[in-house]
């Protein structure tokens, strides 16, 4: 049975960007409406509901962050995905803990941008899950209740530390976790800034989660940001699990 088209905001205030857009994205079925400024998209989601929002950070009028903010104040749970430039390390991270969903760098591939929308929409609509329950992702499982970790049904030796850096990882599985956030969670407040120490930590999580530390699948970098868990379509994405019929379709 087919789905319904996933409907997609697009503000950018570049026309070209949302030219290169509108083919493919319509292409794939989605729906698209478009806003060249902040002030634009909210009179936008106001008129009609939409999916997942793409959102430039770098706009005249309000700006992207102060768009970010508004969203965020009436739609808590829309998913909204920031289109930044290579060098704008700081604003990501900015965006992402004003509730950010993700981020695309330009220049992005559209392969890339829609693998990122779609996943960003299944986790809105996903089950609620309880906070005790274990998460099962790819070959790895997580028991919150036991602090127990299998991979291929074999135990995983953590320590407390390690146990909670992979908990709050696994917990938001395919979003980037900042690394003041994760070093937030794990150590407290103090330690928010201590980036190296949490280095240290994901090497050696790293020796005991992946088949390859040098080449992780599973606890992936992004680079100045913070770390993500690869959520299962990323997993898909890379043959560490079958497709699905569903994956095929898309």
């Amino acid at each position: 049975m087919n789905q319904p088209a996933i409907r997609i905001l697009v503000v950018d205030d570049e026309p070209a960007i949302r030219r290169a857009l509108r083919p493919p994205l319509m292409e794939l079925g989605f729906q698209i409406t478009e806003a060249s400024r902040g002030e634009e998209a909210l009179l936008a989601l106001r008129a009609a509901p939409c999916d997942a929002v793409l959102l430039d950070m770098n706009m005249p009028g309000i700006g992207g962050m102060e768009t970010l903010r508004r969203i965020r104040a009436i739609a808590p749970r829309l998913p909204v995905l920031m289109l930044t430039v290579r060098d704008q390390e700081e604003d990501k991270v900015q965006a992402l803990e004003l509730g950010a969903d993700d981020y695309v760098t330009k220049p992005f591939s559209t392969r890339e941008l829609i693998a990122r929308i779609r996943s960003a929409v299944r986790r809105v609509h996903a089950p609620a899950r309880a906070e005790d329950a274990p998460i099962d992702i790819g070959e790895v499982i997580l028991d919150p209740v036991k602090r127990r970790v299998t991979k291929r049904n074999e135990p995983i030796k953590l320590t407390r530390k390690e146990f909670d850096i992979l908990h709050c990882l696994m917990s938001r599985a395919g979003r980037v976790v900042t690394y003041s956030r994760l070093l937030t969670a794990v150590w407290g407040a103090d330690f928010r800034e201590e980036v190296e120490y949490l280095r240290t930590f994901m090497r050696q999580l790293r020796k005991k989660i992946e088949d390859d530390p040098s080449s992780p699948v599973y606890l992936l970098t992004d680079v100045y940001i913070g770390y993500r868990f690869a959520d299962t379509q990323m997993l898909r994405d890379a043959g560490v699990i079958p497709a699905t019929e569903n994956d095929t379709e898309q």
